[in-house]
């Protein structure tokens, strides 16, 4: 992330976290995919940096599976669904993300 988006987050009065981006930390993290040391507890890093966790609803599931098939990454659509309906912005470096209709920041 570029100083841009740094200083977006720490200005931010809450830093939400998606449980589908921890889930996929977790799994780039197990597959080698993240350079992430091994004893790294990831949900206590998380907590330290004061991340609000934003957990999956089934209506967050029932709005994700129903978005057009702009994007396919089933991550990605969730974290487009909980924004909408929880009325986040999403960080993302991704561009595809912001032809939803969702607030986008993107990573500079």
């Amino acid at each position: 992330m570029g100083p841009g988006t740094r200083t977006a987050i720490a200005n931010a009065q809450e830093v939400c976290l998606s449980v589908a981006s921890a889930w996929e930390i977790a799994i780039k993290k197990q597959l080698g995919k993240l350079k992430i040391p091994r004893d790294v507890d990831l949900a206590a890093e998380f907590a330290r940096d004061g991340f609000v966790p934003v957990p999956i609803t089934i209506e967050h599931a029932l709005v994700a599976a129903s978005l057009p098939p702009v994007h396919k990454d089933p991550f990605d659509r969730m974290l487009v669904a909980q924004a909408q309906i929880e009325g986040l912005t999403l960080v993302t470096a991704d561009p595809t993300l912001a032809r939803h209709d969702v607030s986008v920041l993107a990573v500079q």
